[in-house]
């Protein structure tokens, strides 16, 4: 991410193809060979990525369904 400039939601995902938008300026990515997820805020306008969390699959499953996620 330090090495790359994304004006879009559609440039990051040529260059991190499995990353989900789940909202807002939320994204999903699917790290530690999909064992993890890692969910960031990203604010294209200020070129800044905010790390919200990293979470198992099941934490996130959790967080996802009481509506914590994504907004």
């Amino acid at each position: 991410m330090k090495a790359k400039s994304y004006e879009r939601p559609s440039a990051l995902k040529r260059d991190f193809p499995s990353a989900s938008f789940i909202g807002g300026e939320t994204t999903v990515f699917n790290i530690g060979g999909n064992k993890y997820r890692l969910v960031a805020n990203i604010v294209y306008t200020m070129r800044t990525v905010f790390v919200e969390g990293v979470y198992t699959h099941i934490e996130y499953d959790r967080l996802t369904r009481a509506g914590l996620l994504g907004s």
